[in-house]
Parts: C-alpha cells; structure tokens; sequence
C-alpha cells in the first residue's frame, strides 16, 4: 500500500489501487474527495479557505488553498489524467468550527462554499461528516473508492 500525505492546502490524486489518500488534521479546513469508479482513480484535496476572491495572486501560488479553486483544480487534474467527470463520486469532511473561530466561521464558510460550487456545477455531495467541533483525518482507498473519516479513535465510512 502507498500512502498518499495531503498537507494544509495540497491535493493528491492516483490511479494505483493501492494506494490510499490521507490527509491530517481537518479542523476548520475541509477535504474533498472525488472518485472516479470506472478508471478507479481519486484525489483528494485540503482546503483551508472559501474563496480566492479577494486574493487572486494567493490563488495561482497556491491554488489547493481555496475551496473554488482547490476543487476545481482536483477535477481538472483528474479528468486530465483519465477520468471521466460525469462518473466523479464527491465526498467531503471538516468544515468544524474550532476553538477562537466563532468571529470569522470559517468552517461553516468553507462548506458553505463547497456546497455553492457543487450547486453551480450540478453535482453533489454522496457523503459528508462536516461541522461540529472536532477535527478529523480522512482516507480516500483508490481500491474501492471507500471514504473512511476517522475522530476521536473512531472511524466511519461515508
């Protein structure tokens, strides 16, 4: 098995079977897996903000940052690799709203912005554990496509 690391706005994606996608620590950040079932090929991404609006430059450095940009991004690389786009299984996690975050919400803010971009683009979400307040790891198995979140010693699929 590889084990694919996702850092604080990065994203992966792999067609190998054995390989899973992981990544750490989704607080307020949240993840987003997309899985193509035919050529069995995923990514993941973690990101850490809503919107590149008001930060275009942020944005092409580091493009995985945002939610309306990380995402696209991931789908872009993927169907660039062989995917194909109308078969993409959508899952995300995080999006919690941590310790000192009640003034900007950015958790909230953060879903809130990936459910606008699944509307606009006619797609949805066929998993999510979001919001709260703990922080979550989440795996995405290029095998079967499984989504596995995992928190406080517990684990559960999407």
């Amino acid at each position: 098995m590889g084990l694919l690391v996702v850092s604080i706005s990065d994203m992966k994606f792999s067609r190998r079977r054995e390989d899973v996608i992981v990544t750490y620590s989704l607080g307020s950040c949240i993840g987003v897996t997309a899985y193509d079932p035919g050529t069995r090929m995923g990514g993941l991404v973690h990101c850490l903000l809503p919107t590149a609006f008001n930060s275009r430059h942020r944005a092409e450095d580091k493009p995985f940052m945002f939610v309306n940009t990380g995402v696209a991004r991931m789908v872009r690389a993927l169907v660039e690799h062989g995917a194909d786009r109308d078969r993409l299984i959508f899952k995300a996690a995080g999006g919690a709203n941590m310790r000192g975050d009640s003034l900007f919400n950015t958790g909230l803010r953060n879903h809130e912005a990936l459910c606008k971009l699944m509307e606009v683009n006619r797609v949805s979400l066929s998993g999510e554990d979001v919001g709260g307040t703990i922080p979550r790891t989440m795996f995405l198995h290029l095998d079967t496509g499984r989504v596995v979140v995992r928190s406080l010693g517990k684990e559960k699929e999407l």
